[in-house]
This record gives C-alpha cells, structure tokens and sequence, in this order.
C-alpha cells in the first residue's frame, strides 16, 4: 500500500467512525431527546475513559514490570533512541524495560508521564542489534503519529456506544412500570450494542492502518530497515509462539496476565502460534530465506475474515508490504 493511499485510508476511515457516530446520535437525541436519559451515562464514561489514560501507564508499568533504563543500563539502546529520534524529529522518549521473557515491544504515555518506549527482556536476548533497532523505530513512528492519542480518542465511542446500549437493554428489561417506554429502551439499547460493534470493526482497521504507517516509518529512519523489521517479525512470531505454549501449561497467573494490554505491542502474541505456522510452511531455519519462501504466499478468505478482528495486520500482508517499501528504496 502506498504512502498516500495509506494516508487516504486512514483519513477515510476516521471519517466515517467520527461521522456515523454523530449521525447515530443526533439522530436518537432528535427522535428521544433527553428521555433516555443517556447524556448522564455519557459523561461519567467520558470521565472514567479520560481517568483511565491518564493513570494506564502506571497500570502497564505494574502488570508487565516496566522500569526506566538508567544511562548505564544497555548504553547502544539509548543511543538507538537519540539518534531515531533525531532522525524522526522528536523528543527522544523516556527508555523502559519490560522485564517480561515475552519478546516485543511498545509506546505508550500520558500527560502525567510523559512518551516512553518500552523494550521487553525477552526481545533484547532474541532479536539481534539491527532488529532491535527496527522495533524501536516502529514504536517511534507511533509516537511521531500520535497513535496512543488517536487510538485512545477513536476506541472510545464503541465504548461509548456500548456501555449506553447495555444501560437502556436493562433500564428496559427492569427499570420501569410503562411496558412500551421499557420496550422502546430495550429497542434503541440493542440498536447501540449493535452501532458499538460495527463502530469496533473501523476501529480495529484503523489500527492495522497504523500498524503499517509505523512500520513505514522505521524503513524511512533506519538503514535496511525493511528487511531488519522483517526478520525481527519473524523472530518475534517464533519466540512469542514458544512463550504462548509455557503460558498454557504454567499454573502462574502473572504469566497468563501478560497480555493484557497486548494491543500496544508491534505484534499480538495471540496470533503468535497461527502466524508462526503460516510462516514455516518450508523447513529453513534461515530467516532471509524464510522471507523470500513466504512473499509468493496468497492469503486465503479465512485469514482475510480473521484479520477484521485483529488489532494488526496478517503477518504474510505485514511482510509483503515490507518487501514492497524494501525493493522500492534499491529502485
């Protein structure tokens, strides 16, 4: 996918959640008013929403063991994180290590904390220095777009929509004497919880949207990066699927906990084992020649129907599209 054409499609997208959102609620606060008493419901998730940014990186320090990287702890990463930053034109954000043997790696922030980088254990001891760098300038590229902000923005009005939907369903169900205003809640409740899931399917492609933009970005900031985010992929696939077969049999919640905000991470670890299949389908252990055994690879209607419930995009596309930016920088 091209750059404009990426631009164009998030744009696009954007637009329509924005727009049938208004549309959805101008239109039952025209026909209902204030009746349904929706408004109230509104603003305290509105607030709870706002809360939870605010505080959640305090919440992803705790549950993943995140601890900022002092100056001497791992110098050539933060000299990693200087220079992209230069490169990216912003502020180099605050270093943490994710002490988590799961290999990936993830942005994230809020006013109180400021931008910062996380890195985990265990993709430091996978991925080799030029993968390393790679990811880092992926998670850069989503704080240069602002990504936590609009995602955080856009995820909110499915939330919204459902939590309004669920309270008139049950307002309706048990709330009041007037069997035909209960129905009518009821009706207009299920009508919301149904907005709520078509609202998410637009929120999910735009994620994968810019799950490419930021993997765009690194190409453009780090030397070979296309080819280095590629084999990083790769090693993050392998590794993640071996961590998803030691979270099934470990008895240990924290380790079945670690995927809790999972949808901050370059790759989903639950899609780890499936990616990790569709990967070998040749029996190489060289990850360069593993890359060019899979770009020939169709994506079958199965995969393409998964993909709209994913936060990120089907791992063959996510290469492919890395192969193309790759081949398009030697042109």
């Amino acid at each position: 996918m091209g750059i404009w054409k990426l631009r164009l499609s998030m744009i696009g997208t954007l637009a329509i959640i924005f727009g049938l959102s208004t549309l959805v609620f101008t239109i039952i606060l025209t026909l209902f008013g204030s009746s349904l008493g929706i408004i109230p419901i509104g603003i305290f998730v509105v607030i709870f929403y706002f809360a939870q940014w605010l505080f959640s990186p305090h919440l992803v320090g705790i549950i993943y063991k995140v601890k900022e990287m002092g100056p001497n702890d791992h110098p050539e990463i933060h000299q990693m994180v200087e220079e992209l930053s230069r490169k990216s034109k912003i502020s180099p954000p605050k270093l943490m290590l994710a002490q988590i043997p799961l290999p990936n790696a993830f942005a994230y922030g809020s006013p109180l904390t400021g931008n910062r980088v996380a890195v985990t254990q265990g993709l430091l001891s996978s991925l080799d220095k030029g993968e390393v760098e790679a990811v880092i300038g992926h998670e850069l590229g989503h704080l240069k777009h602002r990504d936590v902000q609009v995602m955080m923005t856009v995820s909110f009005l499915p939330t919204l929509c459902f939590y309004i939907g669920y309270s008139l369903m049950l307002s309706g169900m048990f709330g009041g004497r007037d069997r035909n205003s209960g129905g009518n809640n009821a009706l207009i409740g299920i009508v919301f919880v149904a907005f709520s899931w078509i609202l998410n399917l637009f929120t999910l492609y735009l994620s994968r949207l810019r799950e490419y933009y930021a993997d765009r970005h690194s190409v453009s900031i780090v030397e070979n990066g296309a080819e280095k985010l590629s084999t990083g992929l790769v090693t993050i696939v392998n590794e993640s699927k071996n961590q998803n077969r030691y979270r099934r049999n470990s008895q240990n919640r924290e380790q079945k906990n670690n995927l809790s905000f999972k949808n901050l991470f370059i790759s989903d670890p639950d899609r780890a084992e499936t990616d990790a299949e569709k990967l070998h389908t040749t029996t190489t252990d060289n990850k360069k020649q593993l890359l060019n055994d899979v770009l020939s690879q169709k994506i079958t209607g199965a995969e393409k129907f998964a993909e709209l419930f994913s936060t990120h995009p089907n791992i063959i596309k996510r290469l492919q599209a890395l192969q193309s930016q790759n081949i398009a920088s030697y042109a």
